[in-house]
């Protein structure tokens, strides 16, 4: 069993009709590659969407030649939805109003895309004599929905995390210990004017 480092970034900060990247989301998907140059990436996986598929592309041209592999499992989903039973009283009407519009189709579909999430890119890795190093470019929900299990918090606890646009999480999965978050929601490779982007302003802190 070998050590897995799974780098998490979402897409770089799209139009309006989220059909593209806007040309600061350019420039953060290609400073978000020049970060992850000299990683020893085996893959990059993405979700089908423009905005996805794109900023993978964009990292891609920094980082050298690594496979681009395009996954239903790294797209825009909602993971889990939490019923209301389950919730801190505090927070229950909040959360049960904000995903009242997902459809039951939508429910389920989006659990399975998340276990096969969890199958595809967590956990060691049973092959190979080295670490493996894997960059995911997905879309906020999921990187809140990976962090709250790597964490092993309960299931409701992701839609209270959020991830800025090309901002880096990073965990590793050892065989011998817990899942480790190493890095978490880092723009530190993003000047600050492309800081924060795709993030509720509320939640924005000043450095």
């Amino acid at each position: 069993m070998q050590d897995r480092y799974l780098y998490l970034a979402r897409h770089g900060e799209a139009t309006p009709d989220e059909n593209e990247l806007t040309s600061a989301g350019r420039r953060q998907a290609e400073l978000l590659g020049k970060r992850l140059h000299g990683v020893p990436l085996t893959a990059v996986h993405h979700g089908p969407l423009p905005r996805a598929a794109q900023t993978a592309r964009l990292v891609g041209e920094q980082v050298g030649a690594v496979p681009l592999r395009e996954s239903r499992a790294a797209g825009d989903y909602v993971p889990y939805v939490p019923e209301r039973d389950e919730l801190p009283s505090e927070f229950a009407d909040a959360i049960v109003a904000r995903f009242a519009s997902v459809t039951t189709e939508e429910r389920a579909s989006g659990a399975e895309l998340a276990r096969q999430a969890l199958r595809d890119f967590t956990g060691p890795v049973d092959e190979g004599d080295a670490p493996r190093h894997e960059l995911v470019i997905t879309h906020a929900f999921l990187i809140a929905w990976l962090v709250r299990a790597a964490m092993d918090a309960p299931a409701w606890r992701w839609t209270g995390l959020n991830h800025g646009n090309a901002a880096l999480t990073v965990i590793r999965y050892a065989p011998d210990r817990p899942a480790s978050v190493l890095v978490l929601n880092d723009m530190s490779h993003l000047p600050e004017d492309l800081r924060w982007t795709g993030f509720p302003r509320p939640l924005r802190t000043p450095c």
